[in-house]
């Protein structure tokens, strides 16, 4: 069988979840599961966090009906909301919530009988421009929701689109704008994501949606303390498949975009970009063979890449090699690879998943 598998690790999950919970001032914490948990398997992640989470967030329908149908009767937020009227009967009858961001969505509502009534979070654009209600139609969205007799209840929400820059002033501005927007409104708030709930408690939220930070990877380029006591939660490795004795002056790889400068030993990992390994990591991308901290050498193929062995005379044929996990960060493989955590775990495929921890 192919070495490559990821190891995820459930308890260390559960210290990210309740690390969130403990900076979120008293707010209960949607753990954000969409995505299959980041590449994760989101049904696994949600089992594991039931029994303490209040709540789980995906971005749509099918993502929510993937949990009810593994067991999981915890509250479920569509992010995106309905995509075609016809979804709200059934985010009614398996009582998913739902984000409201546009006003076709409420027309839908309006105009659509239920079953049971809706617990609906109206989302404003308080300034990323993405989705999200207008602020001059964000009191108005509020009062049609209450008069249909559709809704159970209301929670108040907007998205940072620069909380990862804490000395940015944007976020700032945004929680200006929501506070304008949701005068006179009596409802529950959710502001905070997984950067805010990091670095931003001073920003008020009844409800915060941690993400990025429940698989143990940092939202920041640079380091912050409440993010230095994140668990990664997926080790990603393989094993060396075979071991190459090459003088210097040799090209390794396609495109020879690494030449030996003098005698090396090159170990071939059975890892590529068909498993979600970003192509673009080059040279110097750091990795752990048999313990110790070696690199990745030349281009990533499709199913394999190179690694250098020539200072770990331990490791051979058989090694294990770590491409990411607790000793090789995946934020610092991203960036290596001029991309984001978030990305890297979102395009792992084909690889097993092993879990550990309940």
């Amino acid at each position: 069988m192919r070495p490559a598998r990821a190891l995820i690790d459930l308890d260390a999950l559960r210290h990210n979840y309740r690390l969130a919970r403990e900076l979120a001032n008293g707010a209960k914490a949607l753990a954000v599961i969409k995505a299959d948990a980041y590449g994760h398997g989101a049904v696994r992640c949600a089992q594991a966090l039931e029994a303490e989470a209040d709540g789980f967030a995906v971005a749509c329908i099918e993502e929510a009906l993937e949990l009810r149908a593994g067991g999981i009767q915890a509250p479920v937020l569509l992010l995106e909301g309905i995509f075609e009227a016809d979804e709200l009967q059934m985010a009614a009858e398996h009582d998913f919530w739902c984000v409201v961001h546009s006003l076709w969505q409420l027309d839908a509502i309006e105009q659509t009988p239920l079953s049971k009534p809706l617990v609906v979070w109206l989302k404003l654009d308080s300034g990323m421009h993405r989705v999200g209600l207008h602020p001059k139609d964000y009191a108005g969205a509020y009062q049609r929701l209450l008069a249909t007799g559709k809704v159970a209840k209301i929670v108040l929400m907007s998205h940072f689109a620069r909380a990862d820059e804490l000395d940015c002033p944007s976020s700032g501005d945004q929680v200006a704008v929501f506070e304008a927007a949701r005068q006179g409104l009596a409802a529950e708030t959710s502001l905070r994501n997984s950067p805010a709930v990091l670095g931003l408690p001073q920003v008020p939220s009844d409800w915060v949606r941690p993400g990025i930070m429940l698989y143990g990877a940092t939202p920041f380029e640079e380091p912050q303390a409440e993010a230095a006591r994140l668990i990664p939660v997926m080790t990603l490795e393989s094993k060396v498949i075979c071991v190459r004795e090459l003088p210097a002056g040799e090209p390794v790889g396609y495109g020879a975009k690494f030449i030996t400068d003098k005698p090396m030993r090159i170990g071939v990992v059975a890892m590529g970009y068909a498993d979600g390994y970003p192509r673009h990591a080059g040279t110097g991308t750091p990795v752990l063979v048999a313990g110790k901290r070696s690199r990745l050498l030349g281009r990533v193929s499709m199913d394999m890449l190179c690694i250098d062995l020539t200072d770990v005379p331990e490791a051979g044929l058989g090694s294990v090699v770590e491409l990411w996990g607790r000793n090789i960060l995946a934020s610092d493989v991203a960036a290596c690879a001029e991309t984001i955590p978030y990305q890297i775990f979102c395009n792992l495929r084909r690889v097993q998943l092993v879990y550990s921890g309940g």
